[in-house]
């Protein structure tokens, strides 16, 4: 009788698939893009806020980026990508999910 080795494959993940999460970028820009518009929206003259209707929209879409781009760096955070997990049996993992009948 043969016994089945059933340790669990140890494949090296490569750096860049830990280190790519779309995340990171949105966030980050966000924020960034965020932190412009509220400085530009602090040194707005009154010409500029005449021209939205008396709003400084700037520092409001600022703020709003801002705080998009913390949620999202706040998920990435708080919920880091898992790598996914490798199917117990690889040769049914191949073939057809669900048998046919004939």
């Amino acid at each position: 009788m043969s016994q089945r080795q059933t340790a669990t494959s140890t494949k090296p993940t490569s750096a860049s698939a830990k280190l790519f999460d779309i995340r990171i970028l949105i966030g980050g820009l966000f924020t960034v893009y965020g932190v412009v518009l509220i400085i530009a929206g602090i040194f707005a003259s009154a010409a500029e806020k005449l021209k939205a209707s008396g709003v400084n929209i700037n520092l409001w879409t600022g703020i709003g980026m801002l705080f998009l781009g913390v949620l999202f760096l706040l998920w990435w955070r708080l919920q880091p990508l898992s790598p996914p997990s490798e199917p117990a049996d690889p040769a049914r993992s191949t073939a057809d999910p669900q048998p046919r009948d004939r």
